[in-house]
């Protein structure tokens, strides 16, 4: 299997998502969930990422649709694609796998998923992150990684914009 076959194995609809946590859970693995939009890859997010998949085994990203941000962060984002937003989280070693999720929340994913550990950024309160209550309601973990100071992907478009003359 070449390398972009490998990376694109890792991008799962929901129902290949189902069966390869089957599959994960009988090895004995501990699963590890995140969400978010990940529009312009960043050190930031790989700082984050790699924080994330040292909890668990195996590191489990919900990604936001095109749709999804557009409601969420207005008509003008994503910046980057679904199509390459996936394929840039999947190429990442410490992700395992890549869903995708048209809501506006992963709740519905997470219920799923059903992770060891519900992972988010510092700039989030465990009280204030969905699926906190599910995912603590079976023993499960929510963690707050602290972020990478300066790297966000709104810092970077702001910086563009004033770079720009806009």
């Amino acid at each position: 299997m070449s390398k972009v076959e490998q990376i694109r194995k890792k991008i799962l609809d929901p129902q290949e998502l189902i069966i390869q946590l089957d599959d994960w859970r009988k090895q004995g693995l501990k699963t590890v969930f995140t969400n978010g939009c990940f529009d312009i890859l960043h050190l930031g997010h790989a700082d984050y990422l790699a924080r994330a998949a040292e909890l668990g085994d195996v590191l489990i990203v919900g990604l936001n649709s095109d749709a999804s941000i557009s409601r969420l962060k207005g008509p003008n984002r994503p910046i980057c694609d679904q199509p390459s937003r996936s394929f840039l989280l999947a190429s990442l070693a410490v992700v395992d796998g890549v869903v995708i999720f048209d809501e506006d929340t992963p709740e519905n994913l997470i219920r799923i998923v059903k992770p060891d550990f519900l992972v988010k950024g510092g700039d989030y309160t465990p009280k204030d992150i969905v699926g906190a209550g599910f995912v603590e309601s079976y023993g499960g973990s929510v963690v707050c990684i602290p972020l990478v100071e300066g790297y966000s992907t709104s810092s970077i478009e702001n910086r563009i914009r004033n770079n720009s003359g806009k």
